[in-house]
């Protein structure tokens, strides 16, 4: 009898898990909090090891048809000034694989449009969990659902994660981010994604398909400042120093599509496997600060590997294989990305013209190493 399988998340990693399964002819049903499941965002970054990921999936069709190649990204001053420039396009001919810009509703509503219909319960918000020949689920309307492996695909702030390590909770980094797309007809660079770093904070710009611009803007915060309650007039007044495009697109915005919410990650973690019956993915298991453009590739990669596991092996030992696989290459990700936002978001003035003047005089070199390292395609090979 082929096994059940339960999957806590109806987010990226989770819709890609349960298309990946179908694949595999396994069964499996998708678990979401939410009375719908719907992709809430603006734009996220699929470099080129996630294409890489969904082609081994293969996904990479539909999801290049929605989305913005991007060849080129910029670090700039408030001036607009280029500190740095790193040619995405060698890293994509080195590995055969575009990096792309995607609105977050976009790709969910794809990855959705790859599912039946009847494979994801909504309104059910997992609440207990009990491990032994078989995994119970309890839900908060009191139904209880047996499975033979569940997967825990629910995000930073993950219930799964916290029934096995308590101790492990969303880390702040710092600073707050406001996102927001824009429609514009006529975009100067629509490959180009650019961050502008200055003292006031890091203001972030990716084009995105059908004449649209992704932004975003990432302020320092202790929480107790009152920055998390800014909204669009605040952002102006911050920001309007900076170089033309970005008091351009904050007027543009229309502040009920702003979003704004703090940046957190989740200290590394020592296992993603438990008892061989339960597995976490995607951020329940690894969520990472922005600052890489990786958090949503990790999850696809994640997925990628674990089929590469279960054509070859069964459960416990694919969830095994799977997180001796993931750890390192997870870690390397999440602490990088974590000292990238404090480099990014300082506000000393000696710190910020020392750091632009070494990223100003850098080789390129260095920043191609850089992406080298991060888009290597060989995770599947980890």
């Amino acid at each position: 009898m082929k096994p059940k399988i339960g999957i806590i998340g109806a987010g990226i990693g989770g819709l890609t898990l349960a298309k990946m399964l179908n694949d595999l002819e396994l069964d499996s049903t998708v678990f979401e909090a939410s009375e719908t499941v719907r992709g809430i965002g603006a734009g996220i970054g699929l470099a080129s090891n996630a294409i890489k990921a969904f082609e081994y999936l293969d996904l990479e069709e539909g999801i290049v048809q929605i989305s913005n190649p991007i060849d080129q990204f910029d670090i700039c001053n408030e001036k607009g000034e280029i500190l740095v420039q790193a040619d995405t396009s060698r890293i994509s001919k080195k590995y055969n694989k575009a990096n792309y810009a995607v609105h977050r509703a976009d790709l969910h509503q794809f990855l959705l449009s790859q599912l039946d219909a009847n494979q994801i319960e909504t309104s059910k918000e997992f609440i207990d969990i009990q491990v032994d020949s078989k995994v119970r689920l309890k839900f908060k309307d009191n139904s209880i659902v047996e499975f033979d492996y569940v997967i825990g695909a629910d995000g930073v702030n993950s219930k799964v994660r916290q029934f096995f390590l308590p101790k492990s909770k969303p880390r702040y980094a710092g600073y707050w981010c406001w996102r927001g797309v824009v429609h514009l007809e006529n975009w100067k660079s629509i490959h180009k994604n650019s961050e502008t770093w200055g003292r006031n904070g890091r203001f972030g710009i990716s084009p995105l398909s059908g004449k649209r611009v992704y932004w975003y803007a990432c302020v320092n915060s202790d929480m107790n400042d009152g920055v998390d309650k800014f909204g669009l007039e605040e952002l102006k007044k911050l920001f309007q120093n900076y170089h033309r495009d970005i008091p351009m697109l904050l007027d543009l915005t229309d502040e009920k599509d702003v979003i704004s919410t703090p940046i957190v990650d989740i200290k590394p973690i020592s296992r993603f496997n438990f008892s061989d019956k339960v597995l976490l993915i995607g951020d329940a298991a690894h969520a990472t600060t922005p600052n890489m453009g990786q958090g949503a590739c990790m999850a696809i990669e994640d997925v990628a590997v674990l089929q590469d596991e279960l054509m070859k092996n069964d459960f416990p030992t694919a969830f095994r294989n799977f997180e001796n696989r993931r750890l390192d290459r997870t870690k390397y990700i999440t602490d990088t990305s974590w000292i990238a936002g404090k480099m990014a978001q300082s506000e000393n003035s000696l710190a910020i013209y020392l750091r632009n003047n070494f990223l100003k005089y850098a080789p390129d070199s260095i920043a191609q190493i850089q992406l080298n390292r991060l888009m290597k395609e060989n995770f599947m090979k980890i």
